[in-house]
């Protein structure tokens, strides 16, 4: 799959991503860590010497960066970059906005977090349901979102209906699924309202891409997805693993916000193995209909989607 940026494009889109960070004394710790995770495992340019690349102006990096997919994908990773400085920072959400001009891209990121600092979390919130809400029947299991997509109520004959996918035998997906719920002791989805169709989705895809829900993992998982396919469903679902576990922005459900977790060992080269795993994938198994293949052995749905071995340390 590609990885977002031509190997010719790494040292300008890397130039201007040092240039977005460039604000309160320069880059953090945590930025170029997470910079150097993007630059090492998603463009594989692991001998680029950060140090030696000049950081572009918001005009420098336009007139280096002319293509639209190129501009998107750069504005992305400056997103991410964005919300690992800590604390926030105005200067650092005003210096992104003129990136964001001079290379004609706007986003709900860019206004989720302007929001946030402009206006506080209430408002940032209102802004990432809004937003969420367009990409939920996407992110949705494809076989509920009509009549799961939300429910009012807990319905404990589709809680049962999963908890039945653990007899299809230890070696497959539906099984390796439960076990998930399990080990996690989380609720299957059903037995509360917590959006069923889209948890069946996202934690199919926690199992198939190997990763636990974790803080570290939650953000590994929604790199993988987007490197494996970035599409518009794929980047917000990363934007809200990044506000929820990264900038402690806004609460989802039950989970509660947590801030700085790539600070945490280990969890920024996490990213970075993720970004590389998601590219290297063969299709996007993030929308497929997992329910359909829950009798599937689980090794046999990695290698339908070329998955690559899942690493020791998932989150």
């Amino acid at each position: 799959m590609p990885r977002m940026v031509a190997p010719e494009m790494v040292e300008p889109a890397v130039g201007a991503l040092l240039g977005a960070a460039d604000v309160d004394g320069g880059p953090t710790d945590e930025q170029l860590a997470v910079l150097r995770a993007v630059v090492t495992n998603l463009w594989e340019r692991a001998e680029l010497d950060l140090d030696a690349v000049t950081p572009l102006d918001p005009d420098a990096a336009a007139r280096e960066l002319r293509g639209a997919q190129e501009r998107r994908r750069v504005m992305e990773m400056m997103v991410v970059l964005e919300v690992c400085r800590h604390p926030e920072s105005a200067d650092q959400v005003a210096r992104v906005e003129r990136y964001s001009q001079a290379l004609d891209h706007s986003g709900p990121d860019l206004e989720i977090i302007r929001d946030w600092i402009d206006q506080g979390t209430a408002r940032a919130t209102e802004d990432f349901d809004r937003f969420y809400a367009e990409s939920l029947p996407t992110l949705s299991e494809p076989s509920l979102r009509d009549t799961y997509l939300r429910i009012e109520e807990p319905d404990l004959e589709l809680a049962q209906r999963l908890q039945k996918l653990h007899d299809l035998g230890p070696d497959t997906l539906g099984y390796a699924y439960i076990e998930f719920y399990r080990r996690n002791k989380i609720t299957v989805p059903g037995a509360d309202v917590h959006t069923p169709a889209h948890y069946v989705s996202h934690d199919m895809n926690h199992v198939i891409a190997g990763y636990e829900p974790t803080g570290p993992g939650e953000i590994a998982l929604g790199g993988f997805t987007l490197a494996m396919n970035d599409n518009d469903a794929n980047w917000i679902q990363f934007v809200a693993n990044l506000v929820i576990h990264e900038a402690g922005l806004l609460r989802h459900g039950d989970i509660t916000p947590k801030a700085a977790t790539l600070t945490r060992p280990g969890a920024t080269e996490l990213l970075g193995e993720a970004l590389w795993r998601g590219a290297q994938c063969t299709a996007d198994f993030s929308q497929a209909d997992h329910l359909s293949m829950a009798g599937w052995a689980l090794e046999d749905v990695r290698a339908h989607f070329g998955v690559p071995d899942v690493p020791a340390v998932t989150g």
